[in-house]
């Protein structure tokens, strides 16, 4: 049994939020929350200290996926990874620059989502130790 593992979604679609908290759950993971804003996600990520985030990059509101994200990491250290439709060249390049913790286009398969959110999760580890 993995120990408790918080993730927080932030995603524009809500049958696309739905379908990665059921797979999230289905791997054992517990979501603590969701929102379709970068305005919205970052009050409630400094209200529920998540230990991971699932960030999509067209949001709702003023802040995009990218931009929220730059806004995570300075303000909470949380990691972030993208899951995102978008994988064109300058959205990656901007994307890069933010520092995430992985980046996975969709559609995904869960095991791709179970992946990065190990991998996410232990070099977030290994960085604090």
């Amino acid at each position: 049994m993995k120990p408790e593992i918080n993730i927080f979604i932030v995603e524009d679609e809500g049958v696309v939020a739905k379908d990665i908290k059921a797979s999230l759950v289905d791997l054992g993971y517990s979501v603590c929350g969701i929102t379709s804003s970068g305005e919205e996600a970052i009050g409630m990520i400094d209200e529920l200290k998540p230990d991971l985030v699932l960030m999509d990059i067209r949001l709702e509101g003023e802040l995009d996926g990218i931009q929220t994200t730059e806004i995570v990491h300075k303000r909470f250290r949380i990691p972030v990874v993208y899951l995102t439709a978008y994988a064109d060249k300058p959205t990656l390049e901007r994307a890069k620059l933010s520092g995430p913790f992985g980046y996975i286009v969709k559609p995904f398969e869960d095991r791709d989502l179970e992946i990065a959110v190990e991998m996410a999760l232990f070099k977030h580890r290994m960085e604090r130790e």
